[in-house]
């Protein structure tokens, strides 16, 4: 079996060990000229650190990511509502790991360079479409150096091609733009002291206003006693300033962003000053699409964001696309053709986490963080003043449902490497 990945990004690297493993001929194509480590910082859940550690990728995220120690909802003016404690301290054998992206996707490129040779991995090539019949997939493909165009036949083709996917716009051609749901967010990595824990995913008011996420994502900053600090902060603009350029590259601006959090000076950390440190900010609106009812045609399908695109909420998307990765490499394995193993697949991820998706779009944690806005505009003394025991324990109901497997459950699931066949 022979099986063409489009895209190099998290999911598609995944995709591209995990089938090697299970000793299935991967070729991955990327649109980029080169991989170059761009973007901000990504939380990776338990289930994710647990397949990429199965892979043997344990230690380089070891010797990347900070291990996340807790999750803490603030006030606006910094004041704690809720916290709860991640990875190894929620009881899973498995860290939670807050990461560069770009480190990350680096390190997945060497290793699939590494375990399938160079020529496995070919980027400034543009997937322009498909055709397929009972047999084989052939895809059109442009050499963006030369201007010449081929065609390469596999047995499966894989569209991990992220939102814009162009495998996904060919499998649906009618589906409408990406939806987007008022926020902007602007998102930037800043070296700074460490705060609270030194390990702590904080995350400050609330995105009915204005929210700031941050948590560091280096170990090696912490190391030198200092943090690398991700933030994403989340402003919801006027319903007159649509904006839906979908481009996680895109530049933003300091002047935009600092006066929605000029005065966000809390004990534990000076926001404003964290901002005007970033030596570049990037902007993007908040988008999803709605969940599709079929990933798959023939021997065709579709894996992470361009299959479920969603909000980036409670840490999913890069651990989704993990997840994506490992189960279609083990029902490939272990199936009779690719017809049968792309059925198992989507048997098994769809609607799980299509229900991730709409989970998403409304969270009860967010109706409670703006509940507290509403009661104590000025901030408070204790949170039980404000919010009842019900009310709390809403926060950790709503993590529970969209980010975090039972925790025996995975701990004890046989491995998608060594029950294959």
């Amino acid at each position: 079996m022979r099986v063409l990945v489009v895209g190099a990004g998290i999911g598609g690297l995944t995709a591209a060990l995990s089938l090697h493993e299970a000793g299935i001929d991967t070729l991955v194509v990327d649109a980029a000229a080169r991989l170059r480590p761009l973007g901000v910082g990504i939380n990776l859940l338990p289930h994710a650190v647990r397949e990429l550690t199965e892979l043997g990728l344990g230690g380089e995220l070891a010797e990347l990511g900070v291990p996340t120690g807790e999750m803490v909802h603030f006030d606006r003016h910094g004041g704690r509502i809720w916290g709860e404690p991640r990875g190894r301290a929620l009881g899973y054998d498995w860290p939670q790991y807050s990461i560069h992206r770009g480190d990350l996707q680096m390190a997945l490129a060497d290793a699939v360079l590494a375990r399938l040779g160079d020529g496995a991995l070919r980027t400034g090539t543009v997937f322009e479409g498909f055709e397929q019949d009972g047999t084989r997939v052939r895809a059109r493909l442009l050499d963006r150096a030369s201007g010449t165009a081929g065609t390469v036949a596999a047995d499966v083709l894989v569209g991990a091609d992220g939102l814009h996917s162009a495998v996904r716009a060919q499998l649906h051609p009618d589906e409408p733009p990406p939806l987007w749901n008022g926020i902007r967010m602007w998102r930037g990595v800043a070296e700074g002291d460490p705060f609270l824990s030194g390990r702590t995913l904080a995350v400050a008011g609330s995105n009915a206003a204005a929210k700031m996420v941050v948590y560091p994502i280096s170990i090696q900053a912490e190391r030198r006693g200092r943090a690398l600090l991700n933030w994403v902060a989340e402003v919801r603009l006027p319903d007159g300033e649509l904006d839906t350029t979908a481009d996680w590259n895109r530049r933003g601006r300091l002047e935009d962003v600092l006066p929605h959090f000029a005065d966000w000076t809390f004990d534990w950390l000076d926001v404003p000053a964290m901002l005007a440190r970033s030596p570049e900010i990037l902007e993007y609106p908040m988008v999803d699409r709605d969940p599709l009812g079929r990933w798959t045609s023939g021997r065709v399908t579709l894996l992470g964001d361009a299959a479920h695109p969603m909000y980036p909420i409670g840490s999913n998307g890069g651990s989704q696309a993990i997840l994506d990765a490992r189960v279609l490499a083990h029902e490939l394995a272990r199936a009779a053709g690719p017809a049968e193993g792309l059925a198992g697949y989507e048997r098994a991820r769809r609607e799980t986490v299509n229900a991730i998706v709409l989970a998403c779009r409304d969270m009860p944690a967010d109706r409670i963080l703006h509940a507290v806005s509403e009661r104590a505009p000025h901030g408070f003394k204790a949170i039980e003043d404000v919010l009842t025991a019900e009310e709390l324990e809403t926060i950790t109901g709503a993590y529970r449902r969209t980010s975090f497997d039972d925790v025996e459950a995975l701990n004890t699931r046989p491995s998608y490497s060594a029950s294959r066949g």
